[in-house]
């Protein structure tokens, strides 16, 4: 696609770094996944514009780009709040006690997996596996990756991010 050809959203400078990432590629649609990288970190999070924007400039269905968006666990389609804390359910998890740390984060922050709380503080992602099942359950607070961790640890921890 011809670079004079590209009309941004907006006029938003975080575009002009998703453009970038695009030219850089070509424009090729194998760019799908790096530009959605890009938009995430420019915006925090995937949007129905961003996602229409990046299929019409790399011409790859807007299908594609929904299913590459939501597949992979890194991208969110939300807006985050200031912490995350992402609770595996993979086997080994989930055996541990995965499903308890969700229940005591949900009583806790009244908030259930994929949402936040009404104040932005705190966001509750689920992942499939992080593949650290000797630390089950594991969990991921801000980055770090806390193991072998108790409903009341968790609680312990998340109250420290009030």
């Amino acid at each position: 696609m011809a670079n004079d050809k590209i009309v941004l959203p907006s006029d938003d400078k975080r575009w002009r770094i998703v453009n970038a990432t695009m030219r850089r590629h070509g424009y090729s649609s194998d760019a799908l996944i790096e530009t959605l990288h890009t938009v995430q970190e420019a915006f925090g999070y995937l949007d129905s514009v961003s996602l229409h924007f990046v299929a019409k400039t790399l011409n790859v269905p807007l299908s594609r780009v929904y299913g590459v968006a939501t597949f992979y666990n890194f991208f969110t389609m939300k807006p985050q709040g200031k912490h995350t804390c992402v609770v595996c359910l993979g086997t080994a998890c989930y055996i541990k006690g995965a499903a308890e740390l969700i229940e005591a984060i949900q009583h806790e922050k009244g908030i259930k997996p994929g949402e936040t709380t009404p104040d932005k503080n705190t966001s509750l992602l689920v992942a499939r596996c992080f593949g650290v099942c000797g630390l089950a359950p594991a969990a991921v607070l801000d980055g770090e990756v806390a193991g072998k961790i108790t409903p009341s640890e968790m609680i312990e921890k998340l109250r420290k991010w009030d």
